[in-house]
């Protein structure tokens, strides 16, 4: 997965679909057809409520939509300037990491995305392909997040940053790209929200085939390349821009 996908739902929306209280207020990202890393995102976490004088009610979890941003910062790091380039964590040894596993442990939420962007390159070009569901429905991306306070000025505020997991790509996908978001479906997600239990190992494989069968993968503009571009244009197909015959799939980055 290279980094970019779409978002496009309001809170409202977002909130209904998994069952999530919205407590982002007036800080919620706007919808973004070309989210980028380092952009401010919508995650799902769930937590035990802390009371008004900061006591953790361990009795119950409460399921909210927060706002992120995109690029973790372990809590280690002396400067937040490394996020741009942690907004992956492959499934297969985040538990061993560094940067990830505290985070696998104790700190895992999913990130609602409408689909992503994955590009397949020819001799000549770059094509980008969006993937998305058929039904409209959102995907559910396994997501890791974790806490940032700047020790040289302790009055700043805490920078709470989160990374997408990733997987072997199966099907189709893989004429694309060798890696995928990892995908939960809906039964997973009680168990991958769970701040109680850290055994999520049977979750990290990648998805069923027919996961993917469920998918919609087209060729769209290259105007997605440009984060400045935006809007729901950059999702309608177009005509490939390469040679999907002799294309090959884009294997730049596998550390992601």
């Amino acid at each position: 997965m290279c980094g970019r996908y779409a978002a496009a739902k309001d809170p409202a929306t977002l909130a209904a679909e998994f069952d999530a209280l919205d407590v982002m207020g007036d800080g919620a990202p706007d919808l973004d057809y070309n989210v980028a890393p380092t952009k401010s995102v919508v995650a799902v976490v769930q937590r035990h409520p802390r009371a008004e004088d900061g006591t953790v009610d361990r009795g119950s979890t409460e399921r909210t939509l927060r706002v992120m941003r995109w690029g973790l910062v372990p809590s280690w790091a002396k400067t937040a300037s490394g996020g741009a380039k942690m907004i992956n964590a492959r499934s297969e040894s985040a538990a061993e990491k560094p940067a990830f596993k505290k985070s696998l442990a104790e700190r895992r939420c999913i990130l609602p995305a409408d689909g992503w962007f994955e590009w397949r390159r020819d001799k000549t070009a770059k094509q980008p392909f969006y993937t998305t569901t058929r039904d409209g429905s959102s995907l559910a991306m396994a997501g890791l997040w974790t806490t940032w306070r700047d020790k040289a000025d302790p009055a700043a505020p805490v920078l709470i940053t989160c990374a997408v997991l990733t997987t072997d790509a199966i099907g189709p996908l893989a004429d694309i790209h060798d890696r995928m978001p990892l995908l939960l479906g809906r039964d997973a997600w009680t168990s991958w929200l769970d701040p109680d239990s850290s055994d999520v190992a049977e979750l990290l494989a990648p998805p069923a085939l027919a996961v993917v069968d469920a998918l919609e993968i087209r060729p769209v503009s290259q105007s997605v390349n440009s984060v400045r571009n935006n809007g729901p244009g950059l999702l309608d197909a177009v005509t490939p821009a390469v040679d999907l015959d002799a294309a090959e799939p884009d294997l730049f980055d596998r550390r992601t």
